[in-house]
């Protein structure tokens, strides 16, 4: 079993995509992430980490790092896998800040980790992707979807933070909210939609398309106006309308911790397709990392 570095998001996916479309919605972000940037010509200082577990010729895990993000695991049946990828960030000097992957790839490298460099680690996290090929129509809720446009700022940058803060708390991403509005309303393969029921009620976007689905998400409704099923309106709405355009499903991740919101994405027709958690790295009583 051996590592195999890729220098470019396209050398990844010319060597991973065929293992990672065996379970597509899983491996979403290991297929969206490196596909955009090549689609865009992204540059990132310092560079990307990208990589293919290898065993006896054949793929068997892959790896991705975009600084300051996590490292990004893919489903790896081996329990060694995440050792060997522990191993080789460590002597390449990558350090990563935690882990995001499938359960149990993602404590399996985080006891890797520490029993390489001492840093403990604590779940951050908990997660369910789910997967949708029919929608199953919702009824009964006021207004409609429609496109966000720069006119809708006001709301869509606060919304945008707002989700952020939610979703992931004290460990929240580095975000650049307006940055991400001014992306997500300006390609073909990103959108922000609003539901729009005299005035902006929830928030819906999709982004990291992989070739044969696309994700949905930031999912948001401001307190105010919860419990109005503008959620379920608008992603039901939203994904009818991707499945539309020719993708062959839609993905999405739900906290396991909301138990509400994991009904609302049933309810519309979303299945279970994993579970992921992610680690973060406490600091080592080892100064040097």
């Amino acid at each position: 079993m051996h590592v195999i570095h890729c220098a470019t998001p396209q050398a990844f996916l010319e060597r991973a995509q065929a293992f990672l479309l065996g379970d597509e919605a899983c491996h979403n972000l290991l297929l969206g992430v490196p596909a955009t940037m090549a689609a865009r010509d992204i540059s990132r200082d310092p560079l990307p980490y990208f990589a293919a577990i290898m065993d006896a010729g054949d793929v068997i895990g892959a790896a991705m790092m975009t600084p300051p993000f996590r490292l990004v695991l893919s489903r790896m049946e081996h329990p060694q896998a995440s050792a060997v990828i522990a191993q080789d960030l460590l002597a390449t000097g990558i350090i990563p800040p935690g882990v995001h992957a499938p359960v149990p790839v993602s404590e399996q490298f985080a006891r890797a980790w520490q029993e390489l460099t001492g840093q403990p680690s604590e779940q951050a996290i908990r997660q369910r992707i789910y997967r949708l090929e029919r929608v199953r129509p919702v009824g009964g809720v006021p207004g409609r979807l429609r496109r966000a446009s720069k006119a809708d700022g006001l709301v869509l940058i606060p919304w945008v933070l707002a989700f952020h803060a939610e979703a992931f708390g004290e460990h929240a991403p580095p975000i650049d909210a307006e940055q991400l509005v001014d992306r997500r309303l300006g390609g073909p393969t990103d959108g922000l939609y609003l539901w729009d029921d005299g005035g902006p009620r929830a928030l819906a976007g999709f982004t990291g398309p992989t070739p044969h689905g696309i994700r949905v998400g930031p999912v948001y409704t401001p307190p105010e106006h919860r419990n109005h099923g503008y959620a379920s309106g608008c992603v039901a709405a939203l994904s009818q309308l991707l499945l539309d355009r020719g993708y062959r499903f839609c993905c999405l991740y739900t906290d396991l911790a909301n138990p509400t919101s994991n009904r609302i994405y049933q309810r519309i027709g979303y299945e279970p397709v994993c579970d992921v958690a992610d680690f973060r790295f406490l600091p080592s009583r080892d100064s040097t990392l």
